[in-house]
């Protein structure tokens, strides 16, 4: 077991970082975030024809590079450092992977090239009226009177669901067993609507169906496992986020506890702010620590991914929110002006507590996966 990354996933790395220090400043990401898509469609397409980005882990055969989930970390973490407004979470990450995991030959045939190449967004809908991100809540059931199935009903909070040109709808089958159906943007009967959030650095939108027809995308009633595997390597993929940020974040801190003099002395040089940034230190190195641990799972696929996912989120996520608003305290007044990239930290940090579950949600799953409190419904 090594955590550490090799010499070609830490180019890179410096690659992935360069390109987003270049093309994402504090200005681009506060362009984006102002407005309704969150993303740059010539930077996306960018990605993927200079880098390469989306097609990291899709195999070859279907326009990828066949590496792994390493490699996708490594992307999350630097988007995260940079707040990088652009849907790589839920196309690459959370539709991917269920795209990879189906086992629908065909359907992978058609949508992993262009989600590889970047000219198809798509995302995961999942959560219903609960607002839970739990496969025992999905409720949406598909109608098969007619030639092909019908979906009528609402998902919340569809990840970039406004810009997204494939959604893949997880239904359940009157039968019983879990089902996903892939609706493109444009068809009949879909409305999606963008939403008004707190963290503008990342999209979220309603998608509602109306008898809108659509196509089953692996086997008819047996996707929740496919649905389970991709919900646990995006919770990763998440806390990978979050430590890249938190470790911004701490960068941040520091960098401001050296410049700013009170007293005629630097404030780092206070006792208090030393152990101020002493615990962020701390926290980010734990976030770190759980996040990388995470990532080995999910490019193993063994059997602690269930586990380690749900530790992970909920680490690395309550670890940002602490350094993201130690931050804020560290900058004084100035942290909580809108000027200052501080407060957009604290509120990813807010969104990532809460999206995919949040930390009471994890904690609940890894007791039930202990044996210390009752088992979770099977999907």
């Amino acid at each position: 077991m090594d955590f550490a990354f090799s010499e070609e996933q830490e180019l890179l790395r410096s690659t992935v970082r360069t390109f987003i220090d270049r093309n994402y400043p504090e200005s681009k990401v506060r362009e984006l975030m102002a407005g309704p898509a969150g993303n740059d469609p010539a930077l996306w397409r960018q990605m993927a024809d200079q880098l390469g980005l989306q097609g990291l882990a899709i195999p070859e055969q279907h326009g990828g590079s066949g590496f792994g989930f390493q490699e996708l970390a490594i992307v999350e973490e630097e988007l995260g450092r940079a707040l990088v407004p652009s849907p790589f979470l839920a196309s690459v990450v959370q539709a991917g992977s269920y795209l990879a995991h189906c086992g629908d030959e065909a359907a992978q045939k058609d949508y992993l090239p262009p989600i590889a190449a970047g000219t198809t967004i798509a995302s995961l809908a999942i959560v219903e009226s609960s607002g839970r991100w739990d496969l025992g809540d999905v409720g949406l059931t598909p109608h098969h009177a007619s030639a092909e199935p019908r979906l009528s009903g609402t998902k919340l909070f569809v990840l970039d669901g406004g810009i997204a040109d494939l959604i893949l709808v997880a239904a359940r089958e009157p039968e019983g067993g879990l089902s996903v159906y892939a609706v493109p943007s444009g068809a009949p009967g879909l409305r999606l609507e963008p939403l008004h959030t707190m963290d503008q650095t990342r999209k979220l939108a309603h998608a509602r169906f109306d008898g809108t027809p659509a196509r089953l995308v692996g086997q008819r009633g047996a996707a929740a496992a496919a649905l389970q595997i991709a919900l646990q390597v995006t919770a990763i993929a998440l806390a990978m986020e979050a430590a890249g940020g938190a470790q911004r974040a701490l960068e941040m801190a520091v960098e401001y506890a050296k410049i700013r003099h009170q007293f005629g002395r630097p404030i780092g040089s206070f006792q208090a702010i030393k152990h101020k940034c002493a615990d962020m230190l701390v926290e980010v190195e734990a976030a770190r620590s759980a996040a990388y641990y995470g990532v080995w799972c999910a490019s193993e696929e063994n059997e602690e991914l269930p586990a380690l996912a749900s530790l992970a989120k909920s680490v690395c996520a309550d670890a940002y929110f602490q350094v993201a608003g130690d931050n804020i305290q560290v900058h004084g007044g100035i942290g909580f002006t809108w000027e200052h990239p501080a407060h957009l930290y604290f509120k990813r940090a807010k969104s990532t507590q809460v999206l995919l579950g949040d930390s009471a949600y994890h904690r609940e799953r890894l007791a039930s996966l202990a044996g210390i409190a009752p088992p979770e419904p099977a999907g």
